[in-house]
């Protein structure tokens, strides 16, 4: 029988349509290619005759879809000579940043603000051997002095303003086209620093403009309501969040996000942090998918449009999961009503249990 062969990261599958060239040295992990899952449960209970996917990408390597901007960021900066990475993170970025630099033998200066990062992000990012330096302010401070520092520092800046993770996260929209073998009628996304949903737009613009498909989707974007600028038409100076992936005040993608908005006709909603955690425990209670609060959102966002009728029956919908859940174990387990029930090591009491909780 034939074999297929060994995937090795999305830069070598996508290489012609990536800035890079043959003999450039990648610096992958094995990312991309997560899987596009399509609901079965939730979808019935909305009433409405939809199809719902969800983009998993929190299985990439580093367990969210930074990893698709990561290899090509630090790939392009090994290329370029760097010895070092630096950026903000609300966690995400931390972690990948630091495996990716590992795996390049350089070194990752991250900024995090104090307390307010996941303890499994801010795990990721010290065991690989980074630089954490917690700043006594939010990410959005973080990244203003992580931008005043590379004005005169010799370190490459990995967050989304560097145009080359924007390339590397495109390729989402390829994959998900491949699979579908067309655009969806609308993606949801949640957005927090809005690089995500402009990378997607431009993976879709450019299947769309070589004739690939035919159409491209309507871009919906859902924000947590503490920290919400495209909905206020303004930055916000202290974002608040159960969904730190999303706690983010200052979007640095902000005028792309519009542009995307406008192109797309698409919109911006918000979700409060109930209506996140709730759509988090639906996923995992009725799909058997385990992602972060902030991934939730693009799915809870997209639930209350398809009741509503904003988005109509008959659509096809793909909402990013951004990140693991178990980048978050906190949150996960404080939702949970049922606790851990103990019991003496016998079969009475073990069988007692079973029988009590069957339904």
């Amino acid at each position: 029988m034939p074999f297929r062969p060994r995937y090795t990261g999305l830069i070598d599958k996508y290489r012609d349509r990536l800035p890079v060239h043959d003999d450039t040295r990648v610096i992958s992990l094995g990312e991309g290619n997560t899987p596009l899952i399509r609901l079965n449960n939730i979808p019935r209970a909305t009433g409405k005759d939809v199809d719902i996917y969800v983009k998993y990408e929190g299985l990439n390597p580093t367990g969210s879809f930074k990893d698709r901007g990561m290899t090509m960021a630090v790939t392009k900066a090994v290329e370029e000579g760097s010895r070092a990475v630096i950026c903000a993170s609300t966690g995400n970025t931390s972690a990948s940043a630091a495996a990716y630099a590992a795996r390049a033998g350089i070194t990752a200066f991250v900024l995090i603000p104090e307390g307010k990062i996941a303890l499994g992000k801010l795990a990721q990012a010290m065991i690989h051997g980074a630089v954490v330096l917690q700043i006594r302010g939010n990410f959005d401070e973080g990244m203003q002095l992580v931008k005043d520092v590379g004005e005169n520092t010799p370190v490459t800046i990995v967050n989304s303003i560097n145009p080359f993770r924007l390339q590397g996260q495109k390729t989402a929209a390829f994959e998900i086209i491949e699979e579908l073998e067309r655009a969806p009628d609308y993606h949801c996304l949640p957005v927090g620093n809005a690089g995500n949903i402009t990378a997607h737009w431009m993976g879709y613009s450019e299947y769309y403009e070589h004739g690939i498909v035919n159409q491209r989707p309507t871009m919906v974007g859902y924000q947590a309501s503490g920290s919400a600028p495209f909905l206020r038409g303004e930055m916000v100076d202290n974002p608040e969040t159960v969904a730190t992936a999303i706690r983010i005040g200052h979007p640095q993608s902000w005028d792309k996000a519009w542009k995307v908005h406008e192109e797309s006709g698409g919109w911006f909603d918000e979700c409060s942090d109930a209506e996140i955690l709730a759509a988090q425990k639906l996923l995992t209670e009725k799909e058997g998918i385990f992602c972060e609060p902030a991934s939730a959102t693009s799915l809870a966002g997209a639930l209350r449009d398809i009741r509503s009728g904003k988005i109509p029956e008959g659509s096809s919908i793909v909402c990013t999961l951004t990140g693991h859940g178990l980048k978050d174990p906190d949150t996960a387990i404080k939702q949970c009503t049922e606790g851990v029930i103990t019991v003496d090591a016998r079969l009475e009491p073990v069988r007692a249990a079973i029988v009590g909780n069957l339904g």
